[in-house]
């Protein structure tokens, strides 16, 4: 059922309608200012100005942090320098000490007994094989060589004697004179006697050869390096006690220099090799050796190998006990390489070195050689194309990505 508006309601609705459809005349605009138009202008600018700002702030923002995830995830991976192992290890000169001695060094000792007469060198004097050292009295031996002549000379009679009697009876046996018996005691009595001439005779030439050692000589050219008596001293050669040293020499024309050899370096040491020799009391000045003999055993104490080293010093200049520094050139291996010692890793598992492989670190391992100091020699393990790592880090691995630094023009790769 539908409701009938009210009077006043209607009303209002016509007075509404009556006002819509009356028209309105606008509204004479205002006058503007001249310079209105500018200051909008600016305002647009600055606008546009504060704009572009804020977008390429947001822009090079953007693009820095897309360069810093770039970078990174650059530095995540090592940057590491490399070489190239050197094929042909080269040859090494390997630096022993050593000690030289004298060719021979020998005490002199006197063989009889008695008193010292006269000395005739002392210490440092040189004296040639057969020179006359010293003198020695020995009058208990004169008196013993006197009576062993006079013995044998009474020895030598009987035996004469012996002869005649011999002889005699065996000419009177042909005629029966005398019997087979007396012949036999007469031919028995020289023989007898002559073995008791030998035996005279050899005491005499034992006392007359122990005489002979009154007089002391030198046995080899050297030099007197120890006189240990003197004029009246009491020498005993060795009957009921310890003989005593007259003087001591040493031959120093050519003196020996003994040197331990490493047992590592052995199989390089060969007869005929002429390393130099050195000596801190004659610096920039080198000797020449000649090796002439090892021992041919590794000795079970030290590990090395004894060798020989002849020196020519026929002019005095070095002196035997000196020490020196012998230098031995050991040939290099063609069939190795050599790579520099800051490349060695030294793990739980043995000797490493890093290699560069396909982007990848890759420690490999490796059997080494000789030690140059700087550089050590492989012997298995790396080859010259290898990609080393030098001075690598001691926690590189096997895997990690690594990228490998180029050297500057004129640097070291």
């Amino acid at each position: 059922m539908l409701e009938t508006p009210e009077p006043a309601a209607l009303e209002a609705g016509d007075l509404a309608m009556r006002e819509i459809e009356t028209p309105v005349k606008p509204a004479k605009p205002a006058h503007r200012p001249k310079h209105g138009k500018a200051a909008l202008l600016a305002v647009i600018g600055v606008a546009g100005l504060l704009g572009f700002g804020i977008y390429n702030g947001i822009h090079r923002r953007t693009e820095a942090a897309a360069t810093l995830a770039d970078d990174t995830s650059e530095d995540a991976v090592s940057v590491v320098d490399v070489m190239h192992p050197v094929k042909d290890a080269a040859d090494l000169t390997l630096v022993l000490p050593g000690q030289t001695m004298a060719f021979t060094d020998a005490p002199i000792y006197a063989r009889t007994n008695g008193y010292l007469r006269r000395w005739y060198f002392d210490i440092g004097a040189r004296v040639r094989k057969g020179q006359l050292l010293a003198e020695i009295e020995t009058p208990e031996l004169d008196q013993q060589l006197r009576q062993a002549r006079a013995d044998l000379a009474t020895a030598l009679a009987n035996t004469k004697l012996a002869a005649i009697t011999a002889q005699r009876t065996a000419t009177l046996l042909k005629t029966q004179s005398v019997s087979t018996q007396e012949r036999d005691n007469a031919a028995g009595a020289y023989s007898a006697g002559q073995a008791t001439v030998a035996s005279r005779e050899a005491e005499v030439a034992r006392l007359a050869e122990l005489q002979s050692y009154e007089k002391v000589y030198a046995p080899f050219d050297g030099v007197i390096t120890a006189r240990n008596t003197d004029v009246g001293h009491l020498i005993n050669a060795g009957a009921g006690g310890a003989a005593a040293e007259l003087f001591h020499m040493a031959a120093t024309d050519t003196l020996r220099n003994y040197v331990a050899v490493p047992e590592a370096y052995s199989p390089s040491i060969h007869v005929g090799a002429t390393p130099a020799i050195t000596l801190d009391e004659y610096p920039g000045e080198t000797f020449k050796g000649t090796l002439v003999r090892t021992d041919n055993a590794i000795d079970r104490a030290s590990r090395t190998l004894l060798v020989e080293v002849d020196i020519d010093n026929t002019d005095g200049k070095l002196l035997p006990g000196a020490y020196t520094l012998v230098h031995f050139t050991l040939p290099g291996r063609k069939e190795t390489v050599t790579i520099p010692s800051n490349t060695l890793l030294f793990r739980q598992e043995g000797l490493r070195v890093g290699v560069v492989r396909n982007g990848k670190a890759e420690l490999m391992p490796i059997t080494v050689g000789r030690d140059y100091g700087d550089r050590v020699e492989v012997l298995s393990g790396l080859s010259q194309s290898d990609q080393v790592i030098v001075n690598p880090s001691d926690s590189l691995i096997s895997g990690t990505a690594v990228r490998v630094n180029t050297p500057k023009p004129g640097g070291a790769g």
